[in-house]
């Protein structure tokens, strides 16, 4: 009876000790997550205001939505912004990203292309890159395609939330991104619709650097 009691005991006392270690143990998993986030939120926001426009190989637009083959007011931002790099003769290429949403007729980059041929790029100097439905395919599909022809730099436009994680990716698939954000969003004036962007982007941006990696 007595080495049955001090057996229950014993066990109790064990079970204790694991949970004591299991809570340690999420104890400090949890602050290092948390940890990772405030990091990477910081870096977000930095990047935000960080605009790296020099000389480099291609333009990079990233694709939003349009409507009725005419670009959205976020994607006319983006493209005037990139427009003002091409005016400064920052790269001889456009590369236009964003594929064809649910019930649509024409891509995200068609719609680009026709813009920027109306404010003159020349249709030789433009590329489109239509079959990526999300960021992360977009990049990939540009990075081939600086591959396929020697080019190594690109300057990326999106906006102001996007640059980190687009930072990351272009590093992740193997060429060397320089970021600049348009400053004429619609998204940034508003406040609430722009921390929103900033804190999903703070989640997305660790989730690039540790899983995308270059095929």
């Amino acid at each position: 009876m007595k080495r049955a009691k001090a057996a229950v005991v014993k066990a109790a006392a064990k079970a204790r000790q694991i949970a004591k270690v299991t809570r340690r143990i999420l104890t400090i998993v949890v602050l290092a997550v948390f940890v990772l986030w405030i990091v990477s939120f910081s870096a977000v926001f930095t990047w935000s205001n960080r605009d790296e426009a020099r000389p480099a190989q291609a333009i990079v637009v990233l694709g939003a939505a349009q409507y009725a083959g005419k670009p959205s007011p976020v994607l006319r931002a983006r493209l005037d912004h990139a427009l003002e790099l091409w005016n400064r003769h920052l790269a001889p290429l456009l590369i236009l990203t964003g594929g064809t949403g649910v019930g649509d007729t024409t891509s995200e980059a068609a719609v680009g292309r026709t813009y920027a041929r109306k404010h003159g790029v020349p249709d030789t100097s433009i590329i489109e890159e239509d079959a990526g439905r999300t960021t992360s395919e977009s990049m990939r599909a540009v990075a081939g395609m600086l591959e396929v022809r020697g080019l190594q730099s690109a300057l990326l436009v999106s906006d102001p939330f996007h640059m980190l994680r687009l930072r990351i990716l272009a590093r992740r698939f193997g060429f060397t991104p320089y970021t600049s954000p348009t400053q004429t969003s619609p998204i940034s004036p508003n406040r609430e619709e722009r921390w929103k962007y900033i804190f999903s982007e703070s989640v997305k941006a660790p989730l690039a650097f540790f899983f995308e990696r270059k095929l």
